[in-house]
C-alpha cells in the first residue's frame, strides 16, 4: 500500500499523474471516500496523464464516460446504483473484459462486484481543508 498525504488540488493532480504512468490496459480502479474527497479531481488529473484531451466529469446521471485514448478510458460513477440488477443495467461487466482502464466512483456500492486485482485509491479528510490522505493499493502488488 502507497499513502500520500496532498497538502492542495496541485499535489493531488501531481499523485494522479504518476499514479496514471502505472495503469495498463484492463486495469479497474475502485474509488473510496466520501461526497467532496477529490475522487473526480484525481480521475481528471490520471486522464490527462494517459493522454487524453477529453475533460473528465462525474457521470453521475449517465453513470459511465467514455474518454477515448489509445487505451480507451471508461469513467463511471456508481452513486445511485443500489442493487445488482441496476448494476447489470449499466452494462459494467461488459467493459472489465474491453481492455480499457475503468475508474469508478462510490465503489462502496458495488464492492463485492470488483474483480480480485482491482486498484483501490481511498481519499480521506486529513488535518486541513484541502488535505487529502489518498491511501493506494493492490492492482497485482503494484502498490
Amino acid at each position: 500500500m502507497k499513502i500520500f498525504n496532498s497538502r492542495s488540488e496541485a499535489e493531488t493532480f501531481e499523485i494522479a499523474s504518476e499514479f496514471a504512468r502505472k495503469l495498463k490496459p484492463n486495469d479497474v480502479v475502485a474509488f473510496f471516500g466520501g461526497m467532496g474527497m477529490g475522487k473526480t479531481a484525481f480521475i481528471k488529473a490520471a486522464v490527462k496523464a494517459l493522454g487524453v484531451s477529453a475533460d473528465a466529469t462525474s457521470p453521475t446521471f449517465s453513470i459511465v464516460n467514455d474518454y477515448g485514448g489509445d487505451v480507451h478510458i471508461y469513467h463511471f460513477d456508481m452513486y445511485r446504483v443500489e442493487s445488482w440488477e441496476s448494476l447489470y443495467s449499466t452494462g459494467f461487466f461488459d467493459y472489465l473484459d474491453s481492455g480499457g482502464i475503468l475508474f469508478i466512483e462510490w465503489s462502496e456500492n458495488i464492492e463485492n462486484a470488483l474483480p480480485e486485482n482491482a486498484v483501490h485509491v481511498e481519499i480521506l479528510p486529513s488535518d486541513g481543508e484541502n488535505h487529502r490522505l489518498i491511501k493506494i493499493s493492490g492492482g497485482d502488488g503494484r502498490w
